[in-house]
């Protein structure tokens, strides 16, 4: 889809989420709007902090920014950024706050799809083999076997919106891949699994191992618990920045980001047309149709990226580019799609008609680092 062919897209941005908020989201924000210029932004945050934004803004992106004050009686800018998905002023929120406020607020103001218990943080990490998604990584630490079995669904379907696999390969993240390996979560989920019990044009293709992420090759979608994902997540940041020195030329942007190739080998993420580099040769803002530097949380009933608190301005624009092309791509719907048939197929219990979404308490505010 070209830029003339898709409508604006309307992203909410928490400009107090991160921790050298508001100065890297303000500045992630006009690097958002000079990379797009179809996209319109509301940007949430408190007065002082809108004024200084509207006062670097070009007169040319004025028109395409809608401020939203927030008062300064402790509401976090990410509820009320939420806030106007669930009324339609917003179709995305982005945030590089604490992951459980967004996913708790998400929950509240927008559901979760009908059964679900816990949503999903899902990343696209670029492996050697080609690219795939890791699931979850931070939104929930502890899960049941049906959770983990539910979260392969939506990672499935993930895998088709945003990597165009026509036949998602799933695999459950383990110790071994031998039968019966790991612990009882595991066996447990792997039982479930093995059975059959995923949509058509969706393969299990049993355990793999930590080393199978990074190489890639083996499944599209490896599917684990929030604890274990983030942990997985941290260590190969940490080998990579090992291998390669302190120059670095591949790192993991941290904690609940996609790994992000440095200006070095600037190729593994490719730049949509349009899309120049940033200032000083830094690396480009938005990166068209490659590996978003943010997570997308699954499982909501609302497009929700979320960015770690340790983003650069750079990587706050990337997850802003990637919350618009979630919109243009319709990925949550698609994602719902998958879920769908998932529950049909297992008449997975929901409490509620297909089409609707449940509400309720979700995970506390701890950030994953």
């Amino acid at each position: 889809m070209t830029r003339s062919e898709r409508r604006a897209a309307r992203i909410a941005v928490d400009l107090l989420g991160g921790d050298d908020a508001p100065a890297v989201v303000v500045d992630g924000a006009l690097l958002a709007l000079n990379a797009d210029p179809m996209l319109r932004l509301l940007p949430v945050g408190p007065q002082v902090v809108l004024d200084d934004l509207l006062a670097r803004l070009p007169a040319a992106h004025r028109e395409r920014t809608e401020p939203v004050p927030v008062e300064t009686d402790g509401t976090l800018p990410v509820h009320a950024a939420v806030r106007l998905v669930s009324a339609e002023r917003a179709d995305a929120v982005v945030s590089a706050g604490a992951t459980g406020s967004a996913v708790r607020s998400a929950v509240a103001h927008c559901g979760r799809f009908p059964g679900l218990r816990r949503p999903a943080l899902a990343v696209t990490v670029p492996a050697a083999r080609g690219p795939l998604i890791l699931l979850d990584v931070g939104a929930a630490p502890d899960l049941t076997a049906a959770d983990l079995v539910r979260h392969a669904v939506l990672g499935a379907g993930y895998a088709t919106a945003t990597l165009g696999v026509a036949r998602p390969r799933v695999g459950l993240l383990s110790i071994g891949t031998e039968p019966g390996v790991g612990d009882e979560l595991r066996r447990a989920a792997d039982r479930e699994l093995a059975a059959g019990v995923l949509p058509p044009d969706t393969d299990y293709v049993g355990l793999v191992e930590g080393y199978d992420v990074p190489v890639g090759g083996v499944a599209d979608v490896v599917v684990t618990d929030g604890f274990t994902g983030n942990v997985l997540l941290k260590g190969i940041e940490g080998a990579l920045r090992l291998s390669r020195g302190a120059a670095g030329a591949l790192r993991l942007n941290h904690g609940t980001d996609g790994l992000r190739p440095d200006r070095a080998v600037a190729g593994a993420v490719r730049c949509g047309p349009g899309v120049d580099a940033g200032p000083d040769g830094a690396d480009p803002p938005v990166d068209g149709d490659g590996v978003p530097r943010a997570a997308a949380l699954l499982g909501v009933a609302a497009s929700v990226v979320v960015c770690h608190g340790a983003a650069d301005a750079s990587d706050v624009a990337s997850g802003i580019g990637f919350a618009a092309r979630m919109v243009a791509g319709h990925t949550v719907d698609r994602v719902a799609r998958m879920d769908r048939v998932f529950r049909e197929l297992t008449r997975a219990p929901g409490g509620v008609r297909g089409d609707e979404a449940t509400t309720g308490p979700a995970d506390d505010d701890r950030r994953p680092r």
